[in-house]
């Protein structure tokens, strides 16, 4: 609990960071900067939701397959597919943060 914690303290430290905010100059809109904004922070979630994921998923197949070693065939497939699945939520964050850099422009 207590790195959850740090991690929201980090996290907290990086949105109210100045550099983050700075303009170079007025913009007719006044958004660009916080689409940049949310495009990152939309890529950070799911990189991190994605990364606890599939740190959970395979940790629990592992420890099945420690249990019953006779298991892991029928247990790869599913775990690999699973895997696959998870990584394409986070391929899907990067396809709408493409699309919100768009937007600046």
């Amino acid at each position: 609990m207590k790195r959850f914690g740090n991690v929201l303290i980090a996290l907290g430290l990086m949105l109210l960071a100045s550099p983050a905010f700075a303009e170079t100059g007025a913009s007719p809109g006044g958004s660009e900067g916080l689409i940049a904004l949310a495009a990152g922070i939309c890529l950070g979630v799911a990189a991190l939701g994605t990364a606890l994921g599939q740190g959970r998923a395979t940790a629990a197949a592992m420890e099945s397959i420690g249990r019953n070693p006779q298991s892991a065939d029928r247990l790869q497939t599913p775990l690999i597919i699973g895997l696959a699945l998870m990584e394409a939520l986070t391929l899907y964050a990067l396809v709408i943060a493409f699309f919100l850099q768009g937007k600046i422009g």
